[in-house]
């Protein structure tokens, strides 16, 4: 059995994506996931990797999904901080709980995986930190002020838990995707993605969420070592940092 991988939100879209590929690359995954059961169940039916349902913004639930995952599979080395939703509205019309939703599930999930795993980390001398932000954490969204808030939080707790950690055998690193074709880019009516989108993207293309997950996979991997900190985004040349 290889190293153990923990992907929340990791039954669809861009975190099925990075499941199947770390257990291409010999881990041994866990994908949490939220509310579509159904979808989980097809996920697991096919890919053989466990699902395990639990509000990653709930701290309390953390700590017990987390301990569930590792006394089926063992210490996780491996966190991918993939959960997230949009509530998409300009902020004189955004409520404070389109505001707090986003936050809950987009960041303080974050800090909730990531504090339960840091101290086994350290314990063992060696684990893998990677949180999946956004393309509009660095360049900010119509309508998106919660999402971009959110996503951008990851940059910089990504920076300090980096610093915080190093020493330690720990790596801690953030991928901002753009415009990538997942099932929610795909209901964008093709009009749009045509010709508000797609003139963006220097590429001429939406990325496709194997992109984004084989970054995932390097990041965790010994080869990536001494990353630590970094954003690596992954856009097509849509917004250069």
């Amino acid at each position: 059995m290889g190293r153990v991988a923990l992907v929340t939100g990791g039954t669809r879209g861009i975190g099925r994506a990075i499941s199947m590929a770390l257990k291409e690359a010999g881990y041994t995954v866990a994908a949490n996931y939220g509310g579509n059961d159904a979808a989980a169940e097809a996920f697991s039916a096919e890919t053989a990797i466990p699902a395990v349902k639990f509000d990653v913004g709930d701290y309390a639930a953390c700590e017990a999904g987390l301990a569930a995952v590792e006394a089926d599979a063992g210490p996780v080395e491996v966190l991918v901080n993939n959960a997230g939703i949009i509530r998409d509205a300009v902020v004189h019309r955004m409520s404070p709980e389109q505001w707090s939703e986003v936050m809950r599930t987009n960041l303080d999930s974050v800090f909730n995986m990531t504090r339960l795993v840091l101290g086994g980390m350290r314990e063992r001398g060696f684990g893998r930190v990677i949180s999946i932000s956004s393309i509009n954490a660095q360049k900010g969204q119509f309508g998106q002020a919660n999402y971009s808030a959110a996503k951008a939080g990851i940059i910089g707790f990504t920076k300090a838990v980096a610093q915080e950690n190093a020493a330690k055998g720990i790596t801690v690193n953030a991928v901002a995707p753009g415009y990538i074709a997942t099932e929610m880019v795909r209901a964008v009516p093709a009009e749009v993605i045509n010709e508000r989108v797609l003139p963006l993207i220097p590429v001429g293309r939406l990325g496709e969420p194997e992109e984004v997950a084989r970054c995932v996979a390097f990041l965790a991997s010994d080869d990536a070592g001494f990353v630590t900190g970094a954003t690596l985004t992954v856009n097509g040349g849509q917004y250069l940092t």
